[in-house]
């Protein structure tokens, strides 16, 4: 089914897709999970409450791989998101908890491609409050659920400054497969950026999605709320 082949010339082609007709652009809905929703970012109602939770960053990190921010100020911030939030592309959400009700980080679908079924998922600010939680994984997998599921993408994929550690180890703990280095992609603050591509394709999602649902089950968790299985081993067993 995903073989490639040739033409009457005998040159190598792609696999053909008579099928394919093109994707979904993403709603401007919520997305319910157990551990979070995901709202679409509304600046007027998240713009304060996400300010600070930043502010418990004291030193700013969350921002460092970004062209913008830290924001001194809540309005100042809200004024940044009325920017972002405007048109199809990027969709931005609100990562919201569901036990306090509060939103604690933001992600977005980006470089949205409905005729060639490509979709990135970026602009991902994680609070303190929301880093290394269930939640933070969860809102990965809604994300991706959405873009494969409901939405019809062949490609999601995952974009990072080469040098951020943190991202390019999360892209792999969530089942990305690394295709590579675009070497001076482009400049921000002043800077050199070399970007590390990361991609799951749609042949590869019924597996993630099977590890995911098995890491998210209340019988992953014990009474503190410690997971049992790492989402990496899960991902590594379902892969066979």
């Amino acid at each position: 089914m995903y073989e490639n082949t040739t033409n009457a010339l005998g040159q190598p082609i792609g696999f053909p897709l008579p099928d394919w007709t093109g994707a979904k652009r993403p709603p401007k809905i919520p997305i319910e999970g157990r551990f979070c929703r995901l709202e679409p970012l509304d600046p007027a109602r998240h713009a304060g409450p996400l300010h600070e939770a930043y502010s418990e960053d004291r030193e700013g990190r969350v921002w460092s791989y970004l062209p913008s921010g830290p924001f001194e100020t809540a309005d100042a911030y809200r004024t940044w998101l009325e920017g972002r939030v405007t048109g199809d592309d990027p969709v931005c959400h609100a990562i919201v908890d569901r036990a306090s009700g509060l939103p604690m980080g933001t992600a977005n679908y980006l470089r949205i491609d409905p005729q060639g079924g490509s979709i990135e998922v970026g602009s991902i600010t994680y609070s303190p409050r929301l880093q290394k939680t269930a939640a933070a994984t969860e809102a990965m997998y809604l994300m991706m659920r959405r873009a494969f599921d409901e939405l019809g993408y062949r490609r999601y994929e995952w974009k990072c400054d080469s040098l951020n550690a943190a991202s390019r180890a999360a892209a792999t703990r969530l089942g990305f497969t690394y295709e590579g280095l675009f070497r001076q992609a482009t400049v921000y603050r002043g800077r050199n950026r070399d970007t590390a591509w990361f991609s799951i394709i749609d042949r590869e999602w019924p597996a993630r999605r099977a590890a995911f649902e098995a890491w998210l089950a209340p019988s992953n968790f014990d009474a503190d709320g410690r997971q049992r299985q790492a989402l990496g081993a899960l991902i590594d067993a379902h892969r066979s």
